[in-house]
């Protein structure tokens, strides 16, 4: 006989008959997949949205330990950690790539029986999706959904739903939503999908995250800003959110102050372009972390743009616990760069600022972009080896062709798949390289790097 517990709880709103919204993050389909300090932000201020329009939410995450830490691997210290995993058989369109294909995060199983738990039970089911190539694991979440809690609306949204919009809509459902759930078209057509009016937006719409769904976290979200200027050519970040809108600092540190008091110290920023500005946002938050003597480790996965390391900003990240510190050089060919934002001068100056206010060379990584649409082996071998000369620690970053992005249709005419199935997108199988991915090349280009990082 199964054990019941409360794994899935509702947020109540305190107003009867108010509407039940569920968000769902299914599970991810790939080669390969860590736990780098991930969260549903999207989905997150979604539901924050809806619960401060008088909504009761819920949220199931199947890419979070906490519905069964039992099946999860250790956690380090800081928050990351490895996915448990599932091997599955691949997709047909994958059949000849040489890796294993898996499904990560919670148990089937375990994953419907939480969702039939869960009393009462939802009025609308928001899934979100990430990565275009994880559709099927959006799928299979959906189907799921069908079949535990079958009266329920599905409210289909997310990087996924925006960039492959038409191929979203064969998926089973209700709706699907282009774009952000703020504006205002999307906003009204999900209210008018569970036959209500729309009330209107919450103030900060869009820029607060809902993380009290996570009762043991690990670590939490920092989202100080939502877009990037900058187009880069590879990039969908302005594909995504139109714009570059930055928040309020207040909120920013309220959210710091909320989750401190419940003993997290470990936040990671979730921002395109969070070096932008910094007198309107970075500066008022990392000040109020100093002077409070908030003992944090702060983690920048996202590249942090070089041209803006500059000393004051590179002191006050070192004295508010900056940890992790990931920068995008991309490539040191600067006269052919397929982006605008850094040159050879700023690149040598944020790095020897970063040095300068305190950071360890071995602790710095920087993403060296490979495989892209006419890219040769020695432009990639080079930007990584003057990284290595520097005594930084390059890291190899596929390129993905993206939808709507500058660089696809240049990737439709070197790739050797056909870039209409999104499942080809997936980095991992390098769609863009000759021949696609290979395990002695994959070998060479690790042994290359690691010889000499332990020189």
């Amino acid at each position: 006989m199964r054990l019941k517990q409360p794994l899935i709880t509702w947020k109540y709103s305190g107003k009867p008959g108010s509407p039940r919204v569920l968000g769902v993050n299914p599970w991810i389909y790939d080669f390969a997949a860590y736990n780098v300090w991930s969260r549903p932000a999207g989905l997150l201020t979604c539901l924050d949205m809806f619960s401060r329009s008088g909504c009761d939410t819920a949220l199931i995450d199947l890419m979070d330990r906490e519905l069964s830490p039992s099946d999860w691997p250790e956690a380090k210290k800081t928050g990351k950690s490895r996915y448990p995993r599932v091997g599955l058989p691949k997709p047909s369109a994958l059949r000849n790539i040489p890796r294993q294909f898996s499904r990560y995060g919670l148990s089937r199983q375990k994953a419907a029986d939480a969702l039939s738990d869960l009393c009462p039970k939802p009025d609308l089911v928001l899934v979100t999706s990430l990565m275009t190539y994880w559709y099927p694991g959006i799928i299979s979440a959906i189907r799921m959904i069908r079949e535990t809690v079958p009266q329920a609306i599905i409210c289909l949204g997310g990087i996924y739903a925006t960039l492959c919009f038409e191929h979203a809509l064969e998926l089973d459902a209700d709706l699907v939503v282009s774009g952000p759930l703020e504006r205002p078209d999307n906003w009204s057509m999900v209210w008018d999908l569970m036959g209500k009016n729309p009330p209107p937006l919450p103030e900060h719409a869009g820029m607060i995250p809902d993380t009290s769904f996570y009762q043991k976290p690990g670590f939490s979200i920092l989202m100080c800003s939502r877009g990037c200027p900058f187009k880069c050519p590879y990039c969908a970040s302005s594909l995504l959110y139109p714009g570059f809108r930055q928040a309020d600092p207040l909120l920013v540190i309220s959210h710091i102050k909320a989750e401190y008091g419940r003993g997290i110290r470990d936040f990671c920023f979730y921002d395109d372009a969070l070096l932008l500005n910094p007198e309107n946002l970075l500066y008022p938050v990392l000040e109020f972390i100093v002077k409070n003597n908030y003992k944090l480790r702060l983690h920048a996965p996202n590249a942090l743009h070089v041209r803006y390391l500059t000393p004051g900003v590179c002191a006050l990240l070192k004295k508010a616990g900056l940890t992790t510190v990931r920068l995008g050089l991309e490539t040191i060919d600067f006269q052919n760069r397929k982006d605008s934002k850094l040159g050879l001068e700023e690149w040598q100056k944020g790095v020897a600022n970063l040095l300068q206010a305190g950071f360890v060379r071995q602790d710095i990584v920087v993403y060296v972009l490979a495989g892209l649409p006419g890219q040769t082996d020695a432009e990639v071998e080079a930007t990584a080896r003057e990284c290595l000369k520097m005594g930084l620690r390059p890291e190899l970053n596929y390129y993905s062709p993206i939808p709507g992005t500058l660089l696809f249709e240049k990737s439709r005419e070197v790739s050797g798949y056909p870039l209409d199935e999104p499942l080809f997108h997936n980095n991992s199988i390098w769609p863009c390289v000759k021949g696609g991915f290979s395990w002695d090349e994959h070998k060479r280009w690790k042994k290359m790097i690691s010889e000499s990082v332990n020189r």
